[in-house]
């Protein structure tokens, strides 16, 4: 028993941690009101920090991971089928959130007066989508303000390192520690983490009041409500189109063993080990199992796609901007499903896509850990419908790669357990 509890404390010892020092911040806010804001300065050096290291980290870590990618050629049918497949049902996650936010509103009813962006227009131009993935100087990549011009140059400069063999290879290695030294930086100032952010929700609180909490919970509530509808609704039916609805029970059959492991180690890679065995359970070629979960592992996150359309519209109910409009909704549909499929292949891809997110819309700073909060919040359930995701997305590759009676072939082979 109490090695069971051990390790529950070291799966979740961090979050755990961090949460209590926001609810100690917000206590302490509740308590003093007004008078919390003089811890206001502990939360400010936090956000800085963060804000300072983003530029170097998203370049570094993009740049290694393209530069460093040798086998995407030898892919061939396989790798252009997960990537469809992964677009696809990331896409389709975000469109479920879309609709569930739409109808209700994360924040609603909440009314704490945070100042919003003068300048706000979510790309309703020709002129302002040039400006949103490019810039006109090369000076002004170094900003957070350009987050998405710098990711697409990095991709772009790291492809073009590739290009060049084993030269390009050699500045990509120099690149990836670079991207470590960086990614050492964020594990050191996330030590600063529990008082950075319970002194800034000390001050939030205090100077907002406890409605912020109330929308906390509705956020919550309406997350894990899709998620977990989401998680029972698509996958069946991602499993029934894979095997023409003949392997929807095998797929349940070996998949909750995954599904409860991500829940509990909140990690899709600390899940691998067990998706393997279910797909080889399920009859999912070791091939094709052996190249898409790994990947997906890392470049697959459907409960992130989820998650970032939430965030979008909890940022937008709490700084009182209607979510409403077509060029609003595809553009955080776009931006979730970079955050949760492209971005996500990155150390750190969770901290870029709550950068891209406050830079794109033309958020102040402060609201970086609010939707950071959020992203803390519904990490255990997120990472229950990566992990599952990951092996509907197998059985989907599979469909695509071997043709629609694989799973005939596979129960005639034995493979099926």
């Amino acid at each position: 028993m109490a090695s069971g509890s051990n390790s529950l404390w070291k799966a979740y010892r961090f979050p755990i941690i961090l949460l209590t020092a926001i609810v100690i911040g917000c206590i302490v806010g509740a308590v003093m009101g007004k008078d919390a804001l003089v811890f206001k300065p502990l939360g400010d050096v936090f956000i800085n920090a963060m804000f300072m290291v983003v530029v170097p980290l998203v370049f570094s870590t993009i740049c290694s991971a393209v530069a460093n990618m040798s086998s995407m050629e030898r892919l061939g049918k396989v790798m252009k089928s997960l990537v469809i497949v992964f677009l696809v049902t990331g896409a389709i996650a975000a469109l479920l959130m879309l609709v569930t936010v739409t109808f209700f509103p994360p924040a609603a009813g909440t009314n704490i007066q945070l100042q919003a962006p003068e300048d706000f227009q979510a790309l309703r131009t020709a002129d302002q989508i040039v400006k949103a993935f490019t810039v006109e100087d090369f000076s002004l990549l170094l900003s957070r303000r350009a987050m998405l011009p710098l990711i697409l140059f990095t991709i772009f400069f790291g492809f073009c390192l590739q290009t060049l063999g084993e030269r390009g290879r050699a500045v990509g290695r120099g690149i990836a520690v670079f991207a470590d030294a960086m990614l050492q930086m964020v594990k050191y100032l996330m030590y600063y983490a529990p008082i950075g952010l319970g002194a800034y929700f000390a001050t939030l609180v205090g100077d907002y009041g406890p409605n912020l909490l109330g929308a906390y919970l509705r956020s919550m509530i309406i997350y894990h409500i899709a998620t977990f509808g989401y998680f029972f609704v698509a996958f069946t039916v991602y499993s029934w189109l894979a095997t023409e609805g003949k392997g929807v029970a095998t797929f349940w059959k070996h998949i909750i063993t995954p599904s409860i492991t991500a829940l509990g180690t909140q990690s899709s890679n600390a899940t691998l080990p067990v998706n393997l065995v279910a797909a080889h359970n399920i009859g999912i070629p070791k091939d094709i199992a052996e190249i898409v979960l790994p990947i997906g592992a890392t470049a697959h996150m459907e409960g992130s796609c989820l998650s970032g359309i939430l965030k979008i519209a909890f940022l937008f109910g709490i700084f009182n901007i209607p979510f409403t409009g077509v060029g609003t909704m595809t553009t955080a549909v776009a931006v979730a499903v970079l955050s949760g499929v492209v971005l996500s292949g990155i150390p750190g891809g969770g901290l870029v896509g709550e950068m891209l997110i406050v830079s794109l819309y033309g958020f102040p700073p402060e609201a970086f850990p609010i939707i950071a909060t959020i992203g803390f919040l519904v990490d255990p359930a997120a990472t229950m419908v990566n992990a599952t995701g990951d092996t509907c997305s197998a059985m989907l590759v599979t469909r695509m790669v071997e043709g629609r009676d694989w799973f005939d072939k596979a129960v005639t082979a034995k493979e099926i357990f």
